[in-house]
């Protein structure tokens, strides 16, 4: 059985980019995941200050739309190997800064974790970052869903080793 998320305010919304937990990168706080990607796409000293329309837009949603206004602009290709890349370094920011989440990611056992964007468009970059239920079967790449079970792993790999540590004393 797979652990879809979707909306935030639902079961497993805190693993979505636009949940409400901020993040600290390079001495600035970002509101969301979601605006400290969005801005990772541009050049830190872009004279138009995109990265600063993004980190002042009123919520996660409004910083996409900051970017997707400036995507002539961007510096990353979206869903490129460095968008992936900046994706992880969001993603390993926000569990590091958020204890209680490694805690939770780890309670997800082994279960596929999958960004459901069954209700989203079918063009776009929703099969790439998500998956989309078709027919019964999970469509799309699910890039973030990977990111997660990668670093559910690793946190895994962590615990096990500090119980090594801990069983060797």
């Amino acid at each position: 059985m797979a652990i879809a998320f979707t909306k935030v305010k639902l079961p497993f919304g805190w693993l979505g980019n636009m949940s409400p937990y901020r993040v600290l990168h390079d001495g600035k706080w970002w509101q969301t995941t979601e605006a400290l990607f969005q801005a990772l796409r541009f050049k830190p000293d872009c004279p138009d200050q995109i990265q600063t329309q993004i980190i002042k837009a009123a919520g996660p949603m409004n910083a996409k739309f900051v970017a997707k206004a400036w995507k002539h602009k961007m510096i990353v290709e979206p869903m490129s190997e460095q968008d992936v890349a900046n994706m992880e370094m969001v993603l390993r920011l926000k569990l590091k800064q958020h204890p209680e989440l490694c805690k939770w990611l780890l309670a997800t056992g082994n279960e596929e974790i999958i960004e459901d964007v069954t209700s989203r468009s079918a063009s776009g970059n929703h099969r790439f970052w998500g998956a989309a239920l078709v027919d019964g079967n999970w469509v799309g790449t699910n890039t973030l869903g990977e990111l997660w079970m990668k670093l559910r792993r690793e946190l895994r790999e962590q615990e096990d080793a500090k119980a090594v540590v801990r069983g060797g004393e």
